[in-house]
């Protein structure tokens, strides 16, 4: 009915009693993992008076975690690399819109041109009339 306590090894002061006897559990639990705790482990339990008890075994792996703020830096690096990547799509999309619209309205202008400089185009156009009809 009590757990015994090791008073010495390797897991002194660093495993709890975590069982209920009434539901037939011998479960403890371990604080402070290290990587040398990796392993395949034998458990016995004995409750006179029973003589022999069934063998239980258990393999502890061990593995590092990633501390949040090293999670929270990657997820902060690839956003903000996503982010970037939008922004630079949205100013090519809108520098491209802008471009074709100021060659739109280019395009579209009316050159207003003056009666004598409509007369001079005139005399131009006659000139290379003679000239072409020359030849």
């Amino acid at each position: 009915m009590d757990p015994f306590k090791p008073m010495s090894g390797r897991f002194k002061d660093r495993v709890v009693w975590n069982g209920n006897p009434e539901r037939y559990d011998a479960s403890i639990m371990l604080w402070k993992l290290r990587f040398d705790d990796n392993g395949t482990y034998t458990c016995q339990v004995k409750n006179p008076p029973d003589v022999d008890g069934l063998v239980g075994e258990i393999r502890l792996s061990v593995v590092q975690t990633v501390r949040f703020s090293e999670i929270y830096f990657l997820a902060l690096a690839i956003g903000s690399a996503c982010a970037l990547m939008v922004i630079i799509v949205i100013g090519v999309v809108l520098f491209q819109h802008f471009r074709k619209r100021r060659w739109a309205s280019r395009a579209h202008k009316v050159v207003e041109i003056t009666p004598k400089e409509e007369e001079r185009l005139n005399q131009e156009k006659k000139v290379a009339v003679y000239l072409e009809d020359t030849d």
